[in-house]
């Protein structure tokens, strides 16, 4: 008996009705296994942080399932729903252009994003900041001009070489320019590789593929005893539906109030004062070269 159909090309063997279901499940999983590739790398990355949101919500429904059923939530779930930190705390007086008010910062993330408005004190915190912390090191925009010193100790370090070239071979599959720029700022991360580093406005001479490229590849290498602080006004840089358990957002405000730790979701404090601050680098271009003036007269663009 020929057997029976209950859909067009399905046929009713034991089983068969999933047979569909099966075809589509092999189409989806070819889908799945190119978005892997490494080529597909900047796609992975912008579903990483909401996936991680995602198990984070699953545990905590979990967890409070658990505590209704008079059940203790196992460690391993409590550990996996607080933030990731590097559980380091610093305190200072502010410089100028704060009054020296006592500021302490204690959630220091593996990711931490200073952003503020021109002239806010950005670059003052963010020197103060590699001052205080223990070794850490500021890397200012003066790096811009350290192109054939960067390149000279390529070719004196083998090993600094190889590294820099993988790193550039990947952020070039996602997008990325290479640039003068880019191999600098590049060649910098990979010399260091203890320490906390803190950057002066990383998206400096960057476009907009490349920042995007970039900011997933330091997503990709977060580190638990490490501190990366980076300076932007970029939207690319500092996305902020993209932002994950292992990062923080350090805002300076425009009216000079102590800087303030903001939790990206809309609603909360220094949210829209964030997002305001922030831009696509083709606007960002507008405001090349603007400066902020000191008290002693003399302009510097690391405030922008």
């Amino acid at each position: 008996m020929a057997p029976r159909r209950w859909r067009a090309r399905t046929r009713s063997y034991p089983c068969g009705r999933w047979a569909s279901a099966s075809r589509r499940w092999r189409a989806c999983s070819k889908v799945i296994r190119a978005i892997w590739k490494p080529g597909c790398r900047r796609m992975r990355y912008a579903f990483k942080p909401r996936r991680s949101r995602l198990r984070t919500g699953w545990k905590v429904r979990r967890i409070r399932s658990d505590l209704a059923g008079g059940q203790a939530p196992a460690p391993a779930d409590l550990a996996h729903v607080m933030e990731a930190s590097v559980r380091l705390t610093v305190a200072f007086d502010l410089p100028w252009p704060w009054g020296g008010e006592r500021f302490e910062l204690g959630d220091i993330r593996p990711l931490n994003y200073i952003t503020g408005p021109l002239g806010s004190g950005k670059t003052r915190l963010a020197m103060r900041l590699a001052e205080t912390l223990p070794d850490a090191r500021f890397l200012g925009l003066e790096r811009l001009a350290d192109g054939a010193l960067a390149r000279s100790r390529l070719n004196e370090d083998a090993a600094l070489k190889a590294r820099v070239k993988q790193v550039l071979t990947w952020l070039i599959e996602d997008g990325a320019q290479r640039s003068d720029a880019l191999v600098v700022l590049i060649t910098q991360l990979e010399a260091v590789a203890h320490g906390h580093l803190v950057i002066d406005m990383v998206e400096q001479d960057l476009d907009h593929a490349t920042q995007v490229a970039l900011i997933a590849h330091l997503r990709l290498r977060l580190q638990r005893d490490r501190a990366l602080f980076l300076l932007t006004r970029s939207s690319s840089i500092l996305d902020l539906d993209a932002v994950g358990n292992g990062e923080a957002i350090l805002l300076c405000p425009a009216n000079h109030s102590p800087p303030m730790c903001v939790v990206p979701y809309l609603g909360t404090p220094g949210y829209e004062a964030v997002a305001t601050c922030l831009a696509a680098p083709e606007v960002r271009a507008r405001t090349a070269g603007v400066i902020a003036w000191r008290p002693n007269g003399q302009a510097s663009l690391s405030e922008a």
